[in-house]
């Protein structure tokens, strides 16, 4: 499904004061290494993450609170920019904004999930904001069933990921039946996303995990098996 930028005069003014201040304070050497670090997943401009939120407190500085077609505008015009210090942005931008969202904002974080797709944005739009929307309206949940059969290995992870900061709120049922239909994945970030959102729920409920670790074990990738037990 693809999406619009929408206007937003909001928008304007961010995007503006972003592109200006970013821009100034970047390092392009330090911004080489990040980029191989990542695997070349984009370019950077070299902002370590304390002075980037420092830099991102003044592009804010001053202006109102979005409603959710300026939160579309930020994330989508942050994600069309050649620099990944701007699709973080759009993240925490996103994360301190997600309660200002309806349910119809979730084809927005998809676009955001498959476009130049790596873990770094990927994992937080999971757990925070699309966990967030979901948390808000559960009727998501079925989209979130279409997700984890998405052949986009990030989509899946995303919804394999959407519950960890859920706690008690968990649908543990889901949980389970959604690691169980991507434990044979062939792919490393699946198997360790399973892994992942089963060690985060054993915080909550070791005994569920414990048990549904030692009866799947068969079926669950011995990464998987690894990354769930260390909190038992």
């Amino acid at each position: 499904m693809s999406v619009t930028v929408p206007r937003s005069a909001l928008a304007d003014t961010v995007l503006d004061r972003l592109v200006v201040t970013y821009a100034s304070a970047a390092d392009p050497r330090r911004g080489e290494q990040m980029s191989a670090y990542m695997k070349g997943v984009a370019p950077f401009l070299g902002l370590a993450s304390p002075a980037r939120r420092e830099l991102s407190r003044a592009v804010l500085a001053g202006t109102p609170h979005p409603d959710e077609t300026d939160c579309a505008a930020v994330a989508l015009r942050c994600w069309a920019l050649p620099e990944r210090e701007y699709a973080y942005f759009a993240v925490d931008y996103l994360r301190r904004h997600v309660r200002r969202c309806s349910s119809g904002f979730l084809p927005v974080v998809r676009h955001l999930v498959t476009t130049r797709s790596w873990w770094d944005t990927v994992d937080l739009l999971a757990a925070h904001v699309v966990g967030g929307l979901v948390a808000a309206d559960p009727r998501l949940r079925a989209d979130m069933d279409a997700w984890i059969e998405d052949e986009d290995l990030w989509v899946a992870r995303t919804a394999l990921l959407h519950q960890l900061r859920h706690k008690e709120a968990t649908d543990t049922e889901r949980l389970f039946a959604y690691c169980l239909r991507q434990s044979g994945h062939p792919d490393f970030f699946i198997r360790k996303a399973i892994g992942w959102c089963l060690r985060e729920y054993a915080r909550t409920d070791p005994d569920a995990v414990r048990a549904f670790v030692e009866r799947e074990r068969n079926r669950l990738a011995p990464l998987s098996v690894r990354e769930a037990s260390k909190n038992l």
